[in-house]
């Protein structure tokens, strides 16, 4: 599971991805209409698409000749538990050292 995790975080760090992912949380689309508003051709959307899938971000379907994406919302809710899990750790860290400051200064 840590791997999978980690697959989608390295797979959001590319801004294309992470746009991708955002216009699928609105909605399916096509390739076709994810492509309209992005600065990449469709074969490259087609590729990122594959990055965003092989991480278990997107899910895909075919509809007549077309494959249409969306967003796996059991990902999301994966990926957002581990964000949570690490803000978690950091304020635990900055409230330590804040409390070690304070003992300092007294």
């Amino acid at each position: 599971m840590a791997a999978y995790r980690s697959s989608a975080l390295l797979a959001l760090g590319d801004p294309t991805r992470l746009a991708i992912l955002e216009r699928l949380t609105e909605s399916p689309l096509a390739v076709v209409d994810l492509t309209r508003g992005l600065p990449v051709s469709r074969p490259a959307v087609s590729q990122h698409l594959r990055v965003l899938k092989d991480a278990g971000l997107v899910v895909d379907e075919a509809v007549g000749n077309r494959r249409i994406y969306r967003v796996d919302p059991d990902a999301l809710a994966a990926l957002r538990d581990q964000l949570d899990r690490f803000w978690g750790k950091a304020m635990a860290a900055y409230k330590t050292t804040v409390e070690e400051t304070t003992k300092e200064d007294r």
